[in-house]
């Protein structure tokens, strides 16, 4: 596993997330995106940072996404909120017990979890929604310490771009031939944990049929039986 500094937390990490400035590309479309806004949200002050991880600093169970969406975690601040990827994933988390409430949208609506950190390998908004290898690479030390620092016992990714970025951290604990990555596929680690590969929460997914609320309740029931909490 990856050397973290001493002394870091989750908190640190946080700070310098929203602090970075390492691709250039990023950063110019995350603060275009901010200062053109979508008229929805013409009034809103948008983040337009890096988005640090949400959720429990000592939870078993992380969710590994892809990157914050523009009009969504790009202007809320928030993984995952302000968006119908969010509104998925947060209704889910709430129905598997690890969540306090099923709406996400804004920092300050009361939404915690318990139980579950959500993050993502990229912590700016890319243009499409593709973030390109460089630039997962540059990012990658922030999801290494993010992993390191909470060292779950279930990892649950939404979609292939987050299964690979899993991957490349985990190393030599991923069984070779690394097993395809499919929905509701499990990948048992040799150090014991446990991957479960899901679709991702997109609108792509989610409007076309390809992932339903029952696939995605089934995935997290699993989670929260193999981390062992009683929900």
């Amino acid at each position: 596993m990856p050397h973290r500094p001493a002394h870091d937390t989750l908190c640190a990490v946080a700070n310098e997330i929203s602090e970075c400035r390492r691709c250039p590309r990023l950063v110019a479309w995350r603060e275009k995106v901010a200062g053109e806004k979508r008229a929805a949200f013409s009034e809103d002050d948008y983040w337009g940072r890096g988005v640090p991880p949400f959720g429990d600093h000592e939870a078993p169970i992380v969710v590994i996404g892809l990157a914050p969406a523009a009009h969504g975690a790009n202007r809320t601040g928030r993984m995952f909120t302000g968006d119908r990827s969010g509104d998925w994933l947060y209704r889910a988390l709430h129905r598997a017990g690890l969540a306090n409430q099923p709406d996400s949208v804004s920092r300050d609506d009361g939404l915690a979890l318990s139980g579950a950190l959500v993050t993502s390998p990229v912590k700016c908004a890319p243009p499409a929604n593709k973030p390109t290898v460089d630039e997962r690479d540059r990012c990658a030390r922030f999801l290494d310490r993010e992993l390191d620092l909470v060292d779950p016992s279930v990892f649950v990714v939404l979609g292939g771009f987050g299964y690979q970025a899993l991957c490349r951290y985990l190393g030599p604990v991923v069984p070779k031939p690394r097993p395809k990555f499919g929905h509701g596929v499990e990948v048992e680690l040799s150090d014991g944990r446990i991957i479960i590969c899901s679709y991702h929460v997109s609108q792509q997914n989610t409007f076309t049929g390809k992932l339903t609320e029952r696939m995605l309740d089934a995935v997290f029931a699993r989670a929260v039986e193999l981390a062992g909490l009683e929900r």
